[in-house]
């Protein structure tokens, strides 16, 4: 019986693998040993920084919220306390949005929010 080799398989996997790798410095773009590593690596990193990327972005929000609450006198924290007492549901992204590019309906906001919390 003839030696099977599964010759086609193993050649599309490793070239999919040096796709992945290409770019990379040195031999971990060209040699499939080094790429196996790289790639693999960089296949991890990339999970966890689609996770970081969420937290950084609402960071952001909530320091641009903050900036434009304090212009206006309060702070982010009392503001979003304001926002949950009179039941207005936006979410920070939005509320970011809001204080760069519409200072008016921010304003409306931070006004509701403080009569909220008055009553």
């Amino acid at each position: 019986m003839a030696r099977v080799r599964n010759v086609v398989a193993s050649r599309r996997r490793r070239k999919r693998v040096l796709k992945q790798a290409s770019g990379f410095q040195g031999p971990r773009g060209k040699l499939i040993r080094q790429a196996y590593g790289a790639v693999d690596r960089a296949m991890a990193m990339a999970f966890v920084g689609r996770k970081q990327k969420k937290r950084t972005f609402r960071r952001l929000w909530t320091v641009r919220i903050n900036a434009a609450c304090r212009a206006a006198g309060t702070n982010y924290s009392t503001f979003i306390d304001g926002l949950k007492k009179a039941g207005i549901e936006v979410n920070r992204k939005v509320l970011a949005d809001l204080a760069v590019t519409d200072s008016e309906a921010f304003g409306k906001l931070l006004e509701a929010a403080a009569e909220a919390r008055a009553k």
